[in-house]
């Protein structure tokens, strides 16, 4: 088994313009969402992000701080999980609720396993 991270991206906050029927319905779709996956044991951890944050620049040295970011994506939560490969991950991915309040991304990245680093 292999573990990834997956980084939710929505443009700003993507239960902002929905009623609180349809935000109701959502996080109950992302419970249940979290739920089949903890019961198959794919689940590590998972939170959702608070919007406010920044984003730290630096070159030898010298550091910028500030939301310095090119676009109106921002992360607004990620999943932990483990699987079998990269395709079970995307898969996993591909059935995140998310999709389904509009326009998202989730990144998929593997977690390098390095010696000395819990």
């Amino acid at each position: 088994m292999q573990e990834f991270m997956l980084f939710i991206k929505t443009e700003g906050d993507h239960l902002e313009g929905l009623s609180p029927e349809e935000q109701q319905s959502h996080i109950q779709k992302i419970g249940n969402y979290i739920g089949d996956l903890m019961e198959s044991g794919k689940l590590k951890g998972a939170q959702p992000l608070d919007m406010d944050g920044t984003i730290i620049h630096g070159n030898q040295g010298v550091f910028k701080d500030g939301p310095y970011n090119e676009s109106k994506e921002v992360i607004v939560g990620y999943f932990h999980i483990v699987a079998n490969n990269l395709e079970e991950a995307v898969a996993i991915a591909k059935a995140n609720p998310v999709f389904e309040q509009g326009e998202a991304s989730i990144e998929i990245r593997p977690i390098k396993q390095m010696d000395g680093i819990n």
